[in-house]
């Protein structure tokens, strides 16, 4: 469970609702607090039980880097609603949700994509099967296939019991001791839940089956001709950090391990996170510029 530190928004980001073919998506958004917006937007993808607030604290410096950023819930999750039909929460669904946001969101340019931990599974099928051209798409936490460990053994918990039990006592069992190890204070403890209560009962539990079953498209990515980045933290609890080093070097692409970091980079660690996205952002731009000047 991704565990934002605080919730209250920094300057520049302000809540609001994404409206695209696909549907409504609820979805934080940073804007420059100084300067204009010059560079190419970002699209930022939160995991299986997280939310658009996991990346609270790395918006405004995105932002600040000359960007919109917009970090959004997933459909089903939190305050994007969903249907109870499991066929809207395949990866493949989910991507085209992706997909059509991206449109949205770039307006014609190009537009960076994050996919933090199930949400790199959702983003890589945009990646592969969508129609938007990205500008860069970065890993942050997320493997080739299926998830491993501990985290697996959440998820299967999670697929078993929501349907049979509820949310609240998957709170009561799960979420909440794990919180109340962590110290959490009240008030996280209080969107936690009602962050978990608020998600579909069918979407999570599809969404479980999915990070539990998600076949390796490693070599299907490889063949996208877009700039990638393989970010990590170097104590990552779900895909194993070499596994994630592997899946980085069959790519081709770059890999930063994240210091002193688990599985979400973006609260533990988000200004290391954020100055390698931007860097990383950064330098896809301007390959891409140069690309173009040398072909004209």
């Amino acid at each position: 469970m991704s565990t934002p530190r605080f919730l209250d928004l920094p300057p520049g980001v302000a809540p609001q609702k994404t409206e695209t073919p696909q549907g409504t998506f609820a979805a934080l958004e940073a804007l420059p607090v100084s300067g204009v917006v010059e560079r190419w937007p970002a699209l930022l993808i939160p995991g299986l039980t997280g939310s658009k607030e996991d990346f609270i604290a790395v918006l405004m410096t995105l932002a600040q880097s000359g960007r919109r950023v917009l970090a959004v819930d997933l459909r089903g999750q939190y305050e994007t609603p969903g249907p109870d039909d499991p066929a809207a929460y395949t990866c493949a669904a989910l991507g085209a949700d992706i997909d059509a946001l991206a449109q949205v969101i770039g307006g014609g340019e190009p537009v960076h994509l994050v996919g933090h931990s199930f949400g790199g599974l959702v983003a890589r099928e945009a990646v592969i099967d969508g129609m938007t051209k990205f500008a860069s798409f970065t890993l942050m936490g997320s493997g080739p296939a299926a998830i491993e460990g501990i985290r697996a053994l959440n998820g299967r918990k999670i697929m078993e019991e929501v349907p049979l039990l509820g949310l609240e006592h998957v709170w009561n069992h799960r979420f909440e001791p794990e919180a109340l190890a962590n110290d959490v204070s009240d008030e996280i403890m209080a969107f936690l839940h009602k962050r978990l209560l608020t998600n579909s009962p069918m979407g999570l539990t599809c969404m479980a089956e999915q990070v539990l079953s998600m076949r390796d498209r490693t070599e299907e990515l490889r063949q996208v001709e877009v700039p990638t980045l393989v970010l990590y933290g170097e104590h990552d609890d779900g895909w194993p950090p070499e596994a994630q080093a592997e899946m980085a070097a069959r790519l081709g692409a770059e890999c930063v391990v994240v210091p002193g970091a688990a599985h979400s980079p973006a609260v533990e660690a988000p200004e290391t996170t954020a100055a390698a996205l931007v860097r990383f952002w950064n330098a896809a731009e301007k390959h891409f510029l140069d690309t173009r000047s040398n072909s004209m």
